[in-house]
């Protein structure tokens, strides 16, 4: 049987007879305990402490739970990965000088990715994943939704624009208004 080793950062990982066995980044030793335990990013990570029991040295290893995402059909027929990085931009690129946080763009980020693995398909149609960032973005900034919109729908003039922005105005005008403007025209 073969080994295979993962380097993450300084800790390496080898698999081995007994399983996946991680080695001392300060000398090499097989065999380390863990003192402690916590759940950090939103619980989506485990960080653990860790003593190795031949040298003494302590490190920290940080373990993420490897989910397979959908691979992207794209319009022309070619498949491929979902990257992670080109959502990230066309979002950042339609926010851009807009009051959005970071923080609310991880979390569109993290609403998407769970979205896309809670389908169980091995594939997606990219105007599917498009529709999920158009819905996230609409609850998220209207303006970083008309801009998104604008560039995905391939608008062709300033009436596709306007038949947008009347549709968003349809829409909300079906929910209930929680106080603040009347945004009604009477």
């Amino acid at each position: 049987m073969g080994y295979r080793c993962l380097l993450l950062g300084r800790v390496e990982f080898v698999l081995g007879k007994k399983g996946l066995q991680m080695y001392c980044p300060f000398c090499g030793h097989s065999e380390t305990k863990v003192t402690d335990s916590r759940l950090v990013a939103e619980g989506n990570q485990v960080r653990r402490r860790r003593e190795c029991l031949a040298c003494g040295e302590r490190f920290t290893s940080y373990e993420t739970a490897e989910l397979l995402m959908p691979r992207v059909i794209k319009s022309n027929g070619n498949r491929e990965p979902f990257n992670e990085e080109k959502l990230r931009l066309g979002l950042m690129r339609a926010l851009e000088k807009r009051p959005v946080s970071l923080e609310g763009v991880e979390s569109v980020i993290t609403r998407i990715k769970r979205a896309l693995r809670a389908t169980g398909e091995p594939e997606m149609k990219s105007l599917e994943l498009g529709e999920l960032v158009m819905a996230e973005l609409r609850e998220l900034d209207k303006i970083a939704y008309v801009r998104f919109a604008s560039v995905y729908r391939s608008f062709q003039d300033i009436h596709e624009f306007k038949k947008e922005i009347d549709s968003m105005g349809e829409k909300d005008d079906q929910l209930p208004h929680e106080g603040g403007l009347d945004t009604s025209n009477e």
